[in-house]
C-alpha cells in the first residue's frame, strides 16, 4: 500500500486522506484510490449543484471544502440534503452494514460501482425505490416500469437513476435530451494532454443508435481543471484516468476502478435498452 501524506487511519477503512492505494480487505482485488468519502461526494456533487439541479444552494461552500480538502458537520448537512444522493448512500451502507452512508467504500459503490451493489437484495432495492424515493408517488402509474427494471438487475448505482429515474423526475428547467444524460452520467476516460488549465481527454460519448443507447467510439474533448486538488487532479498526466460529471473532472481513478464503471454502466444502458 502506498500511503499518501497527511493521511490518517480509519479502522474501517485503513489509511484515508490525500490520495492513496488500498488493496486490504474491502472486497478488492485490485488496488483502489480512495479518499474522504465526504469530499469525494462534494467533488461529484459539485457539477449539477453549480447548475442548480440537485441539493441545497451551497455550491460556494462545497468548492472551499473541496479547495482546502476539508469537511466539517456542515458539508456533511449539506450533502445530506441532496434528496436523491444521500438515500441511496443511506440505502447502500443499510443494505451492507455499514454504520455511515458517507463510508469510502458506499461512496465509491453508487458513483463509480463496487461489489456493495452486488450483495443488496432485489426486494430491498425495490422497496427502497417506494420508500427511500418516494418514486410510486412521483411516477404514478409509470413507476411499474421504473420498477420491473429492479428483475432485470437493476442496482442502486448512479448511471441506473440516470437512465430510468432522473429522465422522468429530473430538473424540470433540463429537457431530458440525449446530451443531458450523457452530462448526468457519470463519464470516465484518458487523459491525452494538459496545458494549463485545460485538460483533454479521450472519452466515449453517448449515442442514439438504431433507437437505442450505446457508448461511441471515444472521442477528445477538452475540459476546463475547475476543481483544485494538489494530489490529483492537479498532478493528472497523459494516461491518466478521469470520472467527469457534468462536464467537471472529479477525481483520478485507476483502472480497476474505470473497468467497474464501464461494467456497471454497460449493464444499466442495456437494461434501459429494454424499453427505451
Amino acid at each position: 500500500m502506498s500511503v499518501a501524506p497527511d493521511a490518517h487511519y480509519n479502522p474501517l477503512a485503513g489509511f484515508i486522506g490525500k490520495g492513496f492505494f488500498f488493496a486490504g480487505p474491502l472486497g478488492y482485488t485490485e488496488p483502489t484510490i480512495f479518499m474522504d468519502g465526504i469530499l469525494r461526494c462534494s467533488r461529484y456533487a459539485f457539477g449539477p449543484n453549480r447548475l442548480h439541479y440537485c441539493g441545497p444552494d451551497r455550491n460556494s461552500e462545497l468548492f472551499a471544502h473541496i479547495e482546502n480538502n476539508e469537511t466539517d458537520p456542515d458539508l456533511t448537512k449539506t450533502l445530506s440534503q441532496f434528496e436523491t444522493m444521500y438515500p441511496y448512500l443511506v440505502h447502500i451502507a443499510t443494505a451492507n452494514h455499514i454504520a455511515d452512508p458517507f463510508d469510502p467504500r458506499v461512496v465509491e459503490a453508487y458513483w463509480i460501482g463496487n461489489t456493495l451493489l452486488d450483495r443488496i437484495e432485489k426486494h430491498s432495492f425495490y422497496t427502497h425505490l417506494i420508500d427511500g424515493l418516494g418514486l410510486k408517488k412521483k411516477l404514478g402509474a409509470s413507476f411499474a416500469l421504473v420498477g420491473s427494471k429492479v428483475g432485470d438487475g437493476a442496482l442502486p448505482h448512479h448511471s441506473f437513476h440516470v437512465f430510468e429515474v432522473w429522465k422522468r423526475t429530473g430538473h424540470v428547467e433540463r429537457e431530458h435530451t440525449l446530451a443531458a444524460m450523457d452530462d448526468c452520467r457519470i463519464s470516465w476516460g484518458e487523459v491525452v494532454k494538459v496545458s494549463g488549465p485545460s485538460i483533454f481527454v479521450s472519452v466515449a460519448p453517448l449515442l442514439e443508435v438504431g433507437g437505442k443507447l450505446a457508448l461511441g467510439m471515444p472521442v477528445e474533448k477538452k475540459y476546463l481543471r475547475q476543481l483544485e486538488s494538489d494530489y490529483d487532479i492537479e498532478q493528472l498526466r497523459p494516461g491518466d484516468f478521469v470520472t467527469i460529471h457534468w462536464n467537471i473532472i472529479c477525481e483520478r481513478i485507476t483502472k480497476d476502478q474505470r473497468d467497474r464503471l464501464k461494467k456497471y454502466t454497460l449493464r444499466h444502458l442495456a437494461i434501459a435498452n429494454e424499453t427505451y
